[in-house]
């Protein structure tokens, strides 16, 4: 099939849970509950009638072995038609572009027409594990069949093999987690507390802004009675933040706080995604078109959180366009460190030729996840959605989605609004 047989992959619209920070008011909502909630809200929200709907595929980072595929899940709890193909994704914080990106493939390739992506986490849940020595014996219990030696065997465990581990924040590869890696990116970049607390006021004021204004709002299917991201901080000033302690380096040469990192958060998103001809046929308005898509992936050493200097210059080069060219640039806040050194790597080079200054005004301009939250993989249709509609609302064209993830990997897309 030529680049001209496929077919154009619209956006119809998203809508997601309230974001809220880990072990608070959705703390007993389970993953399967929260992507339910989002997927039901899309549905009702765009009137779509299930029959239409192809695929459905959902991203999710903190695994829960007894529900090995949530997507289906989510088809069975709704009671939607047993014919949706679903399945699920996991690549960390670009989990929810995967996903996307799984189904905007299907349609553009003639297999689908209309599919639903995204994602959950619910932090506030992660399965807890014994340790290897425990879950050893009793898996050797379970492999017995004579009780006797069953018996003989649980005589083994001790007080400290019922004591459970939970999952690590650290990457595998290195033994460092993503904070004390951005702390790393930060003093090789030469980014001060100053720049990184400015970044997390500003997502702050603009996402309280953006929730006051109802711009938000019109994206969230309210549950609990919480019908607003809990996390943003209307309040939030550069003094206040200035009295936090950092986290990950403790020392005089530390810079990342509670207040300029993103926090815990559970949640779910959705993104509803059309061929331009079944939109068309159905009478929907596309927010916009996914016009291109690029992942990149470098060594940790080179920075965890750096992949984004590759992928988007990568991603513009390859699309014929420039920096310049967007009207909005959503780059996912996992660290206001890690967003100043991502803007510094693409105005001065590294990997890739410099693709010049993004503007401050074009930049997140409803906040990202340091104020409204960062569940995972439900951060990538959140950021699309915003940018989607945020496009509509301004008549522009562009937009830009840089995503980093653990791994030392990223994901970047352009949306098109038709004009």
């Amino acid at each position: 099939m030529s680049h001209s047989d496929l077919q154009r992959v619209a956006i119809i619209g998203g809508m997601r849970t309230p974001f809220v920070k880990a072990g608070m008011e959705f703390s007993k909502v389970s993953p399967l509950a929260l992507s339910a909630h989002a997927v039901q809200g899309l549905i009702e929200r765009l009137s779509l009638n299930p029959e239409m709907i192809d695929d459905l595929v959902w991203g999710r980072v903190i695994h829960d072995p007894r529900l090995t595929n949530l997507a289906r899940e989510i088809v069975f709890k709704l009671e939607l038609p047993a014919s949706i193909r679903a399945h699920l994704v996991s690549n960390n914080c670009i989990s929810g572009i995967h996903a996307l990106v799984a189904v905007a493939d299907s349609i553009a390739l003639g297999r689908a027409d209309t599919g639903i992506a995204g994602g959950v986490e619910s932090m506030s849940n992660p399965p807890i594990l014994f340790g290897r020595q425990a879950s050893s014996l009793f898996l050797e219990v379970a492999r017995t069949r004579d009780n006797s030696q069953k018996l003989k065997t649980l005589c083994k465990l001790r007080l400290r093999h019922f004591y459970p581990e939970s999952l690590s924040v650290r990457e595998a590869s290195t033994g460092l987690s993503m904070g004390e890696h951005a702390e790393v990116s930060a003093k090789e970049w030469q980014i001060g507390r100053q720049e990184q607390d400015e970044i997390a006021m500003r997502s702050h004021l603009r996402a309280a802004a953006a929730t006051e204004d109802g711009r938000l709002g019109r994206e969230i299917v309210p549950l609990q009675g919480i019908a607003k991201d809990t996390i943003i901080r209307p309040g939030t000033s550069m003094d206040k933040l200035a009295q936090l302690t950092p986290v990950f380096d403790r020392s005089a040469q530390g810079t990342i706080t509670a207040g300029n990192a993103s926090q815990l958060t559970d949640g779910a998103a959705a993104v509803a995604l059309m061929s331009e001809e079944r939109a068309n046929r159905q009478g929907y308005e596309p927010l916009a078109f996914i016009k291109a898509v690029e992942f990149a992936g470098i060594h940790p050493d080179d920075g965890l959180l750096m992949a984004p200097c590759v992928a988007v210059p990568r991603l513009l080069a390859k699309t014929g366009l420039t920096l310049e060219d967007m009207d909005i640039v959503e780059v996912h806040e996992a660290f206001g460190a890690q967003v100043a050194c991502n803007l510094a790597a693409w105005e001065k080079g590294w990997k890739e030729p410099a693709i010049g200054r993004v503007d401050p005004e074009r930049l997140n301009p409803m906040g990202s996840s340091i104020a409204v939250g960062h569940p995972f993989a439900a951060t990538g249709a959140r950021i699309v959605t915003t940018l989607a509609n945020e496009l509509q609302r301004r008549k522009a064209k562009y937009g830009l989605v840089s995503i980093c993830a653990a791994g030392a990997m990223a994901a970047a897309m352009i949306l098109e609004r038709p004009v």
